[in-house]
């Protein structure tokens, strides 16, 4: 329902923005650019849902696999102990639990076009779980929630780009997106948990999240201590390396188990297809809802008006061309990846904004994106409170990236 009026949201205010615009301004072009910009994106929803095809058809098919060897059972067995308390709607041993696994795996380690396939699963796996098959249930939120966090050990793109804009050391906002996109991740299971009513001092519990912690902090450390020139080198081969090992040690397993491995892939890849038509009209809905909230220059009027609204306090506003990003981002990751570019461009990329965008790029996923695709792959219409905890991991991670960057780059 909260979904239902954003969207229609975007619509109404990109309306009466442009009216503005047209009346007051005379932009006689306003409605055109609107009209052309959300083609282009119902275009490229349908692109996207293209590409996704076959890497849902690759991904599900070596995860079916996996399933056949009993490696999914084993990593079941293996996180549930800590499973079966943030997500206590899923049995013990479960296949969700591995596919869940799978795919915080995949998103930490900033393999994004293999975490998003995985992720389909998890939910799949979940909504067989789910008695009310139109409304998320409490673990598919939580699940949901953890990734618009997009918790990422290794923000290799990020680092690439800032290269490509000519950073000095291009790895320099590591550390800075770490902590930010640590803090999201936590605000975000928070929030979640207060509404689950989970028991935030269960021992089991409450020591993972600290042994997570320190596990982050002991990243930061090792990375902090390497040249610069290394950093994105290393992290690059290592996630590479480690799910590339994940795959042949499947391969392994169903040879071991004396399955027909070619034959359960393609049965596993198969689903692919079905997953990604499903996908095609909510991913169309949101980002042509976002194209034309952009295109009205709504967001523009939005972050004036903050700019205008902090300069009256008094307080440092060197951070305001950073806001679009920090917007944008929930929306489109595509758009805030665009407007982050253009700030390197226009400020340079070793600039204090320049900084603070890259380490917003890094610190949250795209909310929106998340919520319509992997709940459109399954059908729910009721997303209950995962937009608003969503939302919520992405301020508490942008608030954190503008802090860390004063303290860091300031």
């Amino acid at each position: 329902m909260v979904l239902n009026y954003i969207w229609i949201a975007f619509f109404v205010i990109a309306f009466v923005v442009a009216l503005f615009k047209l009346i007051f301004l005379g932009d006689t072009q306003i409605f055109s650019t609107i009209i052309t910009g959300s083609f282009d994106s119902a275009k490229t929803a349908f692109e996207i849902s293209i590409g996704l095809t076959g890497m849902m058809a690759f991904w599900l098919g070596i995860m079916k696999i996996a399933e056949e060897a009993g490696a999914i059972r084993v990593l079941s067995r293996i996180v549930s102990p800590f499973f079966t308390r943030v997500f206590p709607g899923i049995p013990k041993d479960h296949p969700a639990s591995g596919h869940i696994l799978m795919n915080f795996s995949a998103n930490m380690l900033g393999l994004g076009n293999a975490a998003t396939p995985l992720g389909l699963k998890a939910m799949n796996s979940m909504q067989e779980l789910n008695p009310h098959k139109d409304t998320a249930s409490n673990s598919q939120i939580m699940f949901l929630v953890l990734n618009t966090a997009g918790l990422t050990l290794i923000p290799v793109s990020v680092m690439v780009y800032r290269a490509q804009q000519g950073a000095v050391n291009p790895s320099d906002v590591f550390i800075p997106i770490l902590l930010a996109t640590f803090a999201g991740t936590l605000a975000g299971f928070l929030s979640v948990a207060i509404y689950q009513k989970i028991n935030l001092l269960d021992r089991l519990l409450l020591t993972c999240v600290i042994g997570f912690s320190l596990f982050v902090a002991c990243i930061t450390w090792f990375f902090s201590t390497l040249p610069q020139s290394q950093i994105a080198t290393i992290s690059t081969v290592a996630g590479s390396l480690i799910i590339f090992s994940i795959i042949v040690l499947f391969l392994i397993g169903g040879f071991i188990k004396k399955i027909n491995v070619y034959e359960t892939f393609i049965e596993g890849a198969k689903d692919g297809f079905n997953v990604a038509i499903k996908v095609i009209p909510y991913l169309v809905a949101i980002l042509v809802g976002v194209a034309v909230f952009r295109a009205s220059g709504a967001m523009d009027f939005i972050v004036g008006g903050i700019s205008i609204c902090i300069a009256a306090t008094g307080l440092n506003t060197d951070f305001v061309p950073a806001l679009p990003t920090a917007f944008m981002k929930s929306l489109s990751g595509s758009g805030a990846n665009g407007l982050m570019i253009d700030v390197m461009k226009q400020n340079g990329a070793d600039s204090f904004v320049g900084k603070l965008v890259c380490t917003m790029q890094g610190a949250t996923d795209t909310t929106f994106y998340i919520l319509a695709v992997y709940f459109g792959s399954v059908g729910i219409k009721k997303t209950r409170y995962a937009l608003t905890c969503g939302l919520i991991a992405d301020f508490f991670g942008m608030i954190a990236a503008i802090f860390i960057c004063y303290l860091f780059f300031h």
